[in-house]
């Protein structure tokens, strides 16, 4: 299914909302993630952890993490280097794949593309993509489901998608849903693939800092 986002404008407490079903006291707030600054984000506010998590609060979190509160490495980095190269989405159809916050999807927007996509199959990573979205002054398309996408999509980016070795045959699949695949990817060194060619490797944390290991810092480009 999708949906524009001008159809339902999300706001900072519907996020609120979705937090504080894991964790009591979380909240967003508007940031600048360091490895793209050129976009706004509503994101987790760490400010609210002063103190430790109570035992129910941090079993929540971690059987549910609110994945989209945070802006990962790979996906700051994937939306800087589509800003700064626009020709490879722009009058294109883009859909981001696992979008998260949304920010490669809004990236691919404010580069020029004729439609930008944010797929997701958690409902609430698509009221992020939405609200930040409206924050940054785009538009973005909603899809809770890959495989009912909708046609013509010309480009595929993903950030961070092969954490789960099973997530490996996506690489065969993005290739053959669209002409063109842009992914960044922090965890595997080598994807087994050659269709898809190296164009960057650029150090970033992940938005607000979890301190991960110093291998998930660095952060490679593929483009198809």
């Amino acid at each position: 299914m999708t949906k524009n986002t001008l159809e339902q404008p999300m706001t900072p407490d519907r996020l609120n909302e979705h937090l504080r079903k894991t964790l009591s006291r979380g909240r967003v707030a508007e940031s600048r993630p360091a490895g793209c600054p050129e976009l706004s984000l509503y994101l987790f506010d760490p400010s609210v952890l002063e103190g430790p998590l109570s035992h129910d609060e941090a079993q929540a979190v971690v059987a549910e993490p609110a994945y989209w509160s945070f802006c990962w490495a790979s996906g700051q980095v994937l939306a800087r280097w589509i800003l700064q190269n626009p020709e490879s989405v722009a009058g294109k159809t883009v859909l981001d794949f696992g979008s998260g916050s949304g920010i490669v999807a809004v990236a691919a927007a404010k580069a020029g593309a004729c439609e930008a996509i944010a797929c997701d199959i958690d409902s609430a990573a698509l009221d992020a993509a939405a609200a930040n979205a409206r924050l940054n002054g785009v538009e973005v398309t909603l899809c809770d489901d890959w495989n009912r996408r909708p046609e013509g999509v010309e480009v595929i980016t993903a950030a961070d998608v092969l954490y789960d070795p099973e997530n490996r045959p996506l690489l065969a699949e993005f290739r053959a849903a669209a002409p063109s695949v842009l992914l960044a990817d922090s965890r595997v060194r080598d994807l087994g693939d050659d269709c898809y060619v190296l164009q960057s490797v650029t150090e970033a944390r992940t938005w607000p800092d979890l301190n991960e290991f110093e291998e998930f810092n660095r952060v490679r480009i593929y483009q198809v």
